[in-house]
């Protein structure tokens, strides 16, 4: 049901839906995406915040982060992989832009006087370009 009322909806609620999400090949370089570079990111954050916790090394703040997204699917796929995970969190969105505002459980020195960082600085990996040819 979820799937249908996506489908039936997302032309009125998102502002610039394209069907291209909806490609068969997207998601399998989605499930690839899930199953590599995602579940890595995971598993560095994982024990990064475990390490944190464990020394008490931490810093917390919140940054804005360039996403250099141009819609909506692929902005929420940055979002969400930022928020889920573990040390970040997504607080908000500047929608003129498409920038986020992101919690971090650990700002580096000098970050919290940066005006804002790149998308791509927050993972060893470049999500952001993975995110890009899901959906956009």
């Amino acid at each position: 049901l979820s799937i249908l009322t996506g489908a039936f909806t997302a032309r009125h609620v998102s502002h610039n839906y394209s069907g291209r999400i909806l490609n068969p090949l997207r998601w399998l370089t989605g499930l690839v995406y899930v199953i590599g570079p995602f579940l890595f990111e995971m598993a560095k954050a994982n024990l990064d915040v475990a390490y944190r916790v464990i020394t008490g090394r931490i810093r917390p703040g919140i940054i804005r982060v360039k996403s250099g997204m141009t819609n909506d699917s692929s902005l929420l796929l940055l979002a969400n992989s930022i928020t889920l995970t573990p040390g970040t969190l997504t607080v908000g969105v500047d929608e003129a832009s498409n920038d986020l505002f992101v919690h971090r459980i650990h700002l580096n020195e000098g970050e919290e006087q940066k005006e804002s960082v790149e998308a791509r600085e927050l993972f060893t990996l470049n999500v952001p370009a993975w995110l890009r040819r899901i959906a956009e």
